[in-house]
């Protein structure tokens, strides 16, 4: 297995954004994700980014998004991003952050299918 290279100087940030998580963020850690069978870290740090959710075993990497991924720069900026995940063998899930307060129960079966056909 590929090790993973961390950036340290992010260790404090991820910190501080596991304390402070958006309402979708905590919606789908604490109601799904944390007490999911496979285990799921939050606020990872991976390289020189910070993941919103990422689970090791099935290197998958989760991200709930508000409006501000669709400023340009944003949308650069997780497109370099994604690009560096994939190179690591991780794939990128994004979901919007209505798609956790309006159609949760999918979102979380969507999540369960990617991990279940990544895992083999």
């Amino acid at each position: 297995m590929k090790y993973l290279e961390t950036n340290k100087n992010l260790n404090e940030s991820a910190r501080i954004l596991r304390k402070n998580m958006t309402p979708e963020e905590k919606h789908l850690w604490y109601d799904f994700l944390k007490s999911y069978p496979v285990q799921f870290n939050r606020q990872k740090v991976i390289g020189n980014y910070i993941v919103d959710f990422y689970c090791k075993t099935a290197k998958v990497v989760i991200e709930i998004d508000g409006s501000q991924h669709f400023e340009k720069e944003t949308v650069e900026y997780d497109g370099k991003r994604t690009e560096y995940l994939n190179g690591q063998g991780i794939e990128v899930v994004r979901f919007l952050n209505k798609d956790i307060r309006n159609n949760f129960e999918n979102t979380c079966a969507y999540i369960n299918t990617i991990i279940e056909k990544r895992m083999g």
